[in-house]
């Protein structure tokens, strides 16, 4: 078996700095490229998107303070403390997300043996990973498509998120892998006790290379099984011995948001944490009646506020002493709540989350009543200009993603596609004016063909499907047709006296040619 030293000293030995040189070993260069992307602020960030995105946000971790000895701040626990979500976030994730990938993509191409192969490969299953992974590369910027063969031996796509790969490139692009590390959680036992176990998967051309982490130590995992490093693919050969096979490109496809590689809640989190914090402290000052908020006493007839709060508490009542000269009473201490102001803040917060996710608001006012294409396409301007960009690094995706497909098609003898030209067109998920768009539709037949008609019409998802509807319908029409006209009982009794081309034979009486009538 050989050492891990062995497998990599090729790969990473032109990652190492130059002032290193021999003073660091490949083994030392990945361990420390671990420890620094585990808790870098990129990682994080990717962490902290997947976690807003599920609802747990840092304003769980709110709490109330107030100015003590020395104007710093200290805790207080005395005083309402809610901690209220309004996950706008999320909202423009899922929308953006089912924007581009909500409706099954097409595959066109001028092979239909190829297309059709290709759309049972591209099963619902597959559309569902495809969604799930545009969720994935808004909340960390990238994730990553594994295609792996199932225990039926059909090829899949697995979805790593972005926290889990560290991808070490070839290129400053960022389009060639050179080899990648995976990291990422399972629960094991030590003795009886759970424990939370870091895995670590090296990808490269030679195959998968397991490792535990150790602290910042990598220790092979065998513990399993014998040996540490993995092949892609396995078959069973005719004497029934198991045989490794590697694909020739590393197999993790990236899927990013965009070329940069950046987070949506980057964009908007400063916005997102101050929604909540509004909302939390309107909850918080509506909660401070005269039980809880400041009160100013006068000649109060008790021994201690702790004695005052709790009969307050309890029986909603105080005595204070009020004779002669001596005036008693209980004043609040408080600050006027204007629910306006709050209701202003957060419309303009909430406005300002959706100009910057570049997504659309679905109560807009240019919706109101009934909306012409030219408003509705103004609504859509930034999700449509951010789906550009999102589209354009999933086709690129999709190069790879075919590669994948054409390698599983030849190996499994079911044909050589290799070369071979298709197009994917993804179903964007707009609003749109029916009634206008069918009026363009008719309007336009005659100046375009029929299919490209029928591409345009809002009613139609298969267009392939409507035009092969429409060609059985018309050889319906015309075969009743025909029928009908095969009991006209004129036409039967022309054909039995004339044939087609000739006159009827001249009855004795008729006039010749030349004679008039």
């Amino acid at each position: 078996m050989l050492s891990f030293i062995d497998f990599f000293k090729n790969k990473v030995s032109n990652l190492i700095l130059q002032g290193a040189k021999s003073c660091m070993s490949d083994k030392e260069f990945l361990e420390k490229e671990i420890a620094r992307w585990k808790n870098s602020p990129q990682r994080i960030m990717q962490i902290k998107s997947s976690l807003y995105y599920e609802n747990e946000h840092d304003i769980l971790k709110q709490q109330r303070t107030m100015i003590g000895e020395g104007g710093k701040l200290q805790i207080v626990e005395n005083l309402p403390n809610n901690h209220i979500i309004d996950n706008q976030y999320a909202k423009m994730v899922n929308q953006k997300a089912n924007y581009l990938l909500g409706k099954s993509f097409v595959v066109k191409g001028k092979n239909t043996e190829y297309t059709e192969v290709l759309n049972k490969v591209f099963s619902k299953h597959f559309m569902k990973t495809l969604k799930n992974g545009g969720k994935a590369a808004l909340n960390g910027g990238i994730a990553w498509l594994y295609p792996y063969y199932t225990g039926a031996g059909e090829l899949a796509f697995r979805l790593f998120p972005s926290y889990e790969i560290l991808p070490f490139w070839k290129d400053s692009e960022h389009t060639v892998l050179d080899f990648a590390v995976r990291l990422y959680l399972v629960t094991g036992y030590e003795g009886t006790t759970p424990k939370m176990i870091e895995k670590v998967e090296v990808y490269d051309l030679q195959g998968i290379h397991k490792f535990i982490l150790d602290g910042e130590t990598l220790v092979p995992d065998v513990s399993m099984e014998e040996d540490f490093e993995h092949p892609y693919v396995t078959i069973t050969g005719e004497n029934g011995e198991i045989i490794g096979l590697n694909w020739q490109k590393i197999p993790l496809i990236p899927l990013k948001y965009n070329d940069s590689e950046i987070p949506l809640l980057k964009k908007v989190k400063s916005l997102q944490d101050g929604i909540n914090l509004m909302l939390s402290n309107f909850e918080n000052h509506m909660q401070e009646d005269s039980r809880n908020t400041i009160l100013v006493l006068k000649n109060y007839e008790g021994t201690n506020l702790g004695e005052f709060r709790r009969n307050l508490a309890t029986y909603g009542a105080v005595k204070v002493r009020y004779d002669g000269e001596t005036k008693g009473g209980v004043e609040t201490l408080q600050i006027t709540i204007n629910a306006e102001n709050y209701k202003i803040i957060l419309e303009a917060f909430k406005k300002a989350l959706i100009e910057n996710a570049m997504g659309y608001d679905a109560k807009d006012d240019r919706l109101s009543g009934n909306p012409n294409q030219m408003n509705i396409q103004s609504m859509y301007s930034d999700i449509d200009l951010d789906a550009n960009d999102m589209e354009t690094e999933l086709q690129a995706a999709f190069e790879e993603i075919l590669w994948f497909v054409n390698a599983h098609l030849f190996n499994t003898g079911r044909g050589n596609f290799e070369g071979e030209k298709v197009d994917i067109i993804f179903n964007r998920d707009i609003l749109i004016n029916e009634t206008e768009a069918i009026e363009n539709c008719a309007k336009s037949m005659g100046m375009l063909s029929d299919e490209t008609v029928v591409e345009q019409h809002p009613w139609i998802d298969d267009p392939k499907e409507e035009m092969e509807r429409l060609k059985k319908q018309k050889e319906e029409e015309q075969a009743e047709f025909e029928r009908q006209q095969g009991y006209n009982p004129f036409q039967q009794a022309g054909r039995a006296g004339n044939q087609p081309g000739k006159s009827p034979p001249k009855k004795e009486g008729d006039p010749g040619e030349g004679e008039k009538v």
